[in-house]
């Protein structure tokens, strides 16, 4: 399940990539436009830049900014800066792929297969999906479907 922080994240890069460069906005119109909690969202952004997925400025026309065009940068992108990898379990991660703790052996578990082929579906949608596209898309509905 997609935890409220990436839903949170993901509706403030929505709204950014909405804006003319990407942005900037002050943390006050993003909170606004992503129906978050001003200071929970600060931290989040906060991760998004040191993640360079966002930039920011300070000063009266300051604010944050994405730090790449909408369109390159990816739900994927977005969630794996604050969740880490879109897998299940260790086993069926492409993106830092390991042992699971309770997995006796790897190469005969009967759940890594089934876990590697949800992975994968979650990646088609996710990896080819960027913000400019859910930007184009949004309405005031949440742009992850909650």
């Amino acid at each position: 399940m997609l935890s409220n922080r990436s839903r949170y994240a993901l509706r403030a890069m929505v709204h950014l990539a909405a804006l003319p460069g990407g942005g900037p906005a002050t943390i006050a119109e993003i909170a606004e436009a992503a129906s978050a909690p001003r200071k929970f969202l600060e931290a989040i952004l906060l991760d998004l830049r040191r993640r360079r997925l966002l930039v920011s400025r300070r000063g009266r026309t300051g604010g944050y900014a994405l730090a790449a065009p909408a369109d390159a940068i990816t739900f994927a992108d977005v969630i794996r800066a604050l969740e880490g990898p879109l897998a299940l379990a260790p086993c069926a991660s492409r993106t830092a792929p390991g042992p699971c703790e309770t997995c006796p052996d790897e190469r005969t578990c009967p759940l890594r297969p089934v876990l590697t082929e949800g992975r994968d579906a979650l990646a088609a949608v996710f990896e080819t999906r960027t913000l400019l596209q859910a930007a184009a898309n949004s309405s005031p509905i949440d742009p992850v479907g909650n």
